[in-house]
């Protein structure tokens, strides 16, 4: 009797141990695969480590906006004044 009810206790635990390892591999693997490329969710993790894209300096936006490729549709002269004035 005790036999029986000690083993089925032995197979419960043994099954929410399986279940509660199998999650936390998959959460694992989804993280390094997935998630942790947002940096929403690292703040949320408390994750200290960054990602190598944000590890490499950036242009400054200014920089990125000079190389940006124009537009083929042509400034009228209002925009151009108003581009010139800015940039002085």
């Amino acid at each position: 009797m005790w036999q029986s009810v000690g083993l089925t206790l032995l197979v419960i635990v043994a099954t929410l141990v399986c279940a509660l390892l199998f999650m936390l591999f998959g959460w694992y693997v989804v993280w390094q695969l997935f998630l942790s490329k947002f940096k929403f969710l690292r703040e949320l993790v408390g994750d200290a480590t960054t990602p190598q894209a944000e590890t490499q300096p950036s242009e400054p936006k200014n920089e990125r906006a000079a190389n940006a490729p124009t537009r083929n549709r042509p400034r009228t002269a209002r925009q151009r004044v108003a581009f010139q004035e800015s940039t002085s």
